[in-house]
């Protein structure tokens, strides 16, 4: 068999196989990137890839737009499995799921949105966090409100949403961890920090347990559902952590992010902690995280670099797609 042949022969197994455990999976696989290095300017006529990506098998993605340099994440209508809300630059958008029938749903008083969630238990209700605070929606985003009532300093970089209780929602501040009860109306710091809170999970096998990280304060860990924090000991302070993950197939590893701290990850419930960073191309990582579907598969995204993935929690990498980009979420939804 020729060079050739052999090549072809591959990708076609691959493409088959691939195609064959796609079939298997319950999410598919959402990216917001920036491919760099094309020469485009926002607002250009080029047809681009930065934007929202999707990937139904994890080898090859697709482009759905919008064409746009700073899409920071993506959920899903709880109404309705065919229509995506996404935070980007503008505000929030609301589309399709094939990337057709766009539409804002924000004005210029919201803008720049990092983090967009509904609430689970209260499905009309959307969140999201602003430069300047909280934007809530109690219609699907139809109109929107501020809430911000005890917040300090309003810039908010992360929000999560208890998953056992409507209303109860966790807000990563620029100077502290807040909780709601009340669905936003009034706020309550209960984790002081010298920096940006980052991201915020709640873990999928324990509904107390949540892990945090921040901007040069560490990481954080609650059992009591948020109410308390503890820091984590082991885990970088002196680094910018961009975001964590838990792996849903073992609920003793987790894994973080970050820049110049590379990627961390615990197989032991946090208690240790490993730097799994060699084999990657750099050590700024802008986002990890651990695929719902394929036990130990997590993904890492290096600054201007190819997207990783390991299928063995991090011990080795191989590069997955784009040739250079920055990576500001991965996201994992149910399979409409």
């Amino acid at each position: 068999m020729n060079m050739r042949v052999r090549t072809i022969f591959f990708a076609v197994a691959l493409a088959a196989t691939a195609a064959t455990r796609a079939a298997d999976y319950a999410h598919d696989m959402y990216v917001c990137a920036n491919i760099s290095g094309q020469g485009q300017v926002m607002g250009g006529r080029a047809v681009i890839a930065s934007g929202l990506q999707r990937s139904r098998d994890r080898v090859s993605f697709e482009h759905l737009g919008p064409p746009h340099i700073r899409l920071f994440s993506v959920t899903r209508d709880p109404h309705d499995a065919g229509t995506l809300f996404v935070a980007l630059l503008d505000g929030v958008l609301r589309l399709r799921h094939d990337g057709s029938a766009r539409r804002t749903m924000t004005d210029w008083r919201m803008t720049e949105p990092h983090v967009i969630a509904f609430d689970p238990n209260a499905p009309e209700h959307l969140y999201i966090g602003l430069p300047d605070g909280i934007g809530v929606s109690h219609n699907r985003g139809q109109s929107w409100r501020r809430a911000n009532e005890g917040i300090r300093r309003a810039y908010t970089h992360a929000l999560t949403i208890d998953r056992t209780s409507a209303g109860r929602v966790l807000a990563g501040t620029e100077l502290g961890i807040y909780l709601t009860e009340d669905g936003a109306k009034t706020w309550r710091l209960v984790q002081p920090t010298t920096k940006v809170t980052y991201d915020i999970r709640q873990s999928p096998a324990q509904p107390a347990a949540f892990l945090a990280v921040t901007s040069s304060d560490g990481a954080w860990w609650s059992d009591d559902a948020g109410r308390t924090w503890r820091a984590i000991a082991g885990v970088p302070t002196k680094h910018t952590l961009h975001n964590c993950d838990f792996d849903r197939s073992d609920a003793q590893r987790m894994l973080i992010g970050g820049w110049g701290a590379g990627v961390r990850v615990s197989e032991d419930g946090g208690r240790t902690w490993s730097d799994r960073s060699a084999g990657l191309p750099s050590r700024d990582i802008n986002r990890v995280s651990a695929d719902p579907d394929i036990p130990a598969r997590i993904y890492a995204a290096p600054h201007l670099a190819p997207l990783h993935v390991s299928d063995d929690f991090g011990r080795t990498w191989r590069p997955l797609t784009f040739e250079k980009a920055i990576v500001y979420d991965i996201v994992f939804l149910a399979r409409n």
